[in-house]
């Protein structure tokens, strides 16, 4: 494969190329739906009422450990829209950060995030027991957590509002945090008093952090570190008599960033990498104008 015929060196826009092997986001989905579904038509709700929560409780019974995460993949059986919006959002927003950062390290954020807002809110609501309720459940925490992180990896991208309204991501991304903080601040009685305000906004703030840092949680955990991260790094020289043989040794550099990029995301690539990639990219379209 020659170096400019690369899927990164093309025109598209990037996190919106889909096909081939079925999406991880795409997984994710039907796992929480067939959950739900599961549990409505055999349990009658019990599994995701009465296991999967994320209870204050935990505090003092350590082995409900497990409700950190399997809460965010239980809804409520009473209400199915609170499965769908939370599904829908996780699968429009969720495809381009997995195209952004790869199978193995969207899947860590995703679950973090899970696991991130849970213990956001538990400290929350221990603080201030009056505010809250005793057990949560919902993937709100970690779809709002794909969401900001989407909204800050393309602020410009144009969104529907209430699948209606264009609006920037960023405006999609502020709304979120607003609605979140006012009702965290000001709860209400009725329906709202049932949104865990605080979780979402364990994710947003997850995700903030996770923005800012270029953290990569797929190479602190098993599996994320390999031999062949030790192996030294092809030079490149900056002047080569030799044309082809220059090609050559960015191609190979280049075929080094993209494997990595495969098996760790793109958000695992050091400054130097990226830059190598934008100069190809840049020869790539001089040489194609």
């Amino acid at each position: 494969m020659g170096i400019y015929d690369r899927e990164y060196a093309r025109d598209d826009e990037p996190g919106f190329r889909f096909g081939g092997q079925r999406m991880l986001v795409t997984n994710l989905v039907l796992i929480t739906v067939g959950i739900y579904l599961v549990d409505l038509l055999f349990f009658h709700g019990a599994l995701q009422r009465n296991w999967m929560q994320l209870r204050v409780s935990l505090v003092e019974q350590p082995w409900r450990l497990y409700g950190l995460l399997t809460y965010g993949f239980a809804h409520n059986p009473d209400s199915i829209t609170h499965v769908l919006f939370n599904m829908i959002g996780l699968w429009f927003f969720g495809r381009a950060l997995e195209e952004t950062y790869g199978r193995r390290e969207f899947l860590w954020f995703y679950l973090t995030a899970i696991i991130f807002s849970g213990l956001f809110w538990l400290l929350a609501t221990l603080a201030a027991p009056h505010t809250g309720f005793e057990r949560v459940i919902g993937a709100s925490g970690g779809v709002v957590a794909v969401v900001i992180l989407f909204a800050l990896h393309f602020p410009k991208q144009t969104v529907l509002l209430f699948g209606v309204l264009p609006v920037p991501a960023w405006v999609l991304g502020m709304l979120y945090v607003v609605q979140d903080l006012l009702g965290a601040i000001n709860p209400q009685t009725g329906d709202d008093s049932k949104v865990a305000f605080t979780a979402h906004l364990g994710g947003a703030l997850f995700a903030a952090i996770y923005f800012k840092t270029h953290f990569s949680l797929g190479a602190l955990l098993p599996g994320g570190f390999s031999l062949k991260k030790l192996r030294p790094k092809p030079k490149l020289r900056v002047h080569d008599p030799d044309p082809d043989k220059y090609e050559e040794e960015i191609s190979l550099e280049v075929d080094r960033i993209l494997e990595k990029i495969q098996q760790h995301g793109q958000g695992s690539l050091t400054s130097k990498e990226q830059k190598t990639l934008e100069r190809a990219s840049r020869r790539y379209q001089q040489k194609h104008r």
